[in-house]
């Protein structure tokens, strides 16, 4: 998913396409974006114009102030419309899970075993449902992306709950929340009430200015008001699992 269309966000795109060929991908590819995506990624593809898939786009359009949700396989996707000098979403994205198999529920309603695995997968068989073997829904894997824009209202909300929150911190210093604010970007602070807001588990900040060379040293300072919150840098990966 892209966010918005400046070009330290998208130009990058040709060589992924082209890695992506070159390591012998030939599934289709699924490219979510705002409106206009489509072209921008064509004219991109200039200089990438060979591929051994195809590329699949969802554009969005946000009619008004509310999110978009919809599912891609596993995933459940949603967006959200930012304040950025041009149209910029952020995006959440989870994977539900569903209540655990109760085989004693299953048993006392005289369900034949042949049926609860289907049942425990979601599906109706004969006259039996899903809800007559599980239990409530199980807390599901969030993770939730923020970048390039003012701290808004709905920001919150949006992002509660998540598993991590990647969030930008284009400054760290608070004296430059005025600057940020001009160009429609947040401080660390700005990021870190977000994550206290929204009671996401782990913060971590990115997209810092050029001119911020040691972010970790404003950290402590950060941690004052979010703890959990940790300096972004390239290539950084965390596992997630879901909590029994």
């Amino acid at each position: 998913m892209f966010t918005h269309f400046h070009a330290d966000h998208i130009s990058g795109l040709p060589g992924m396409l082209l890695s992506l060929s070159n390591y012998g991908r030939t599934e289709p590819l699924t490219i979510v974006g705002p409106k206009g995506i489509e072209d921008v990624v064509n004219s991109l593809r200039v200089i990438a114009p060979e591929l051994l898939y195809s590329i699949q786009f969802i554009e969005l359009t946000f009619d008004d102030k509310s999110t978009i949700s919809f599912q891609l396989g596993n995933f459940h996707i949603s967006a959200l419309p930012l304040s950025h000098a041009l149209t910029c979403i952020g995006n959440n994205i989870s994977i539900p899970r569903e209540g655990k198999f109760d085989p004693q529920r299953a048993k006392a309603q005289n369900i034949p075993v042949q049926y609860w695995s289907r049942l425990q997968k979601g599906e109706n068989v004969s006259a039996f449902t899903p809800d007559m073997v599980l239990g409530n829904p199980r807390k599901g894997i969030k993770v939730s992306y923020i970048t390039d824009t003012r701290p808004i209202d709905a920001i919150p909300e949006f992002i509660e709950g998540s598993d991590l929150f990647i969030c930008e911190g284009m400054y760290d210093d608070d004296d430059l929340k005025q600057k940020a604010d001009r160009f429609y970007h947040m401080i660390f602070s700005d990021a870190a009430r977000l994550a206290k807001a929204g009671l996401v588990n782990e913060l971590w900040l990115t997209h810092y200015s050029q001119t911020l060379t040691d972010p970790e040293n404003y950290l402590p300072k950060v941690r004052e008001i979010f703890e959990n919150s940790i300096v972004g840098i390239d290539r950084m990966t965390k596992s997630l699992s879901f909590i029994d």
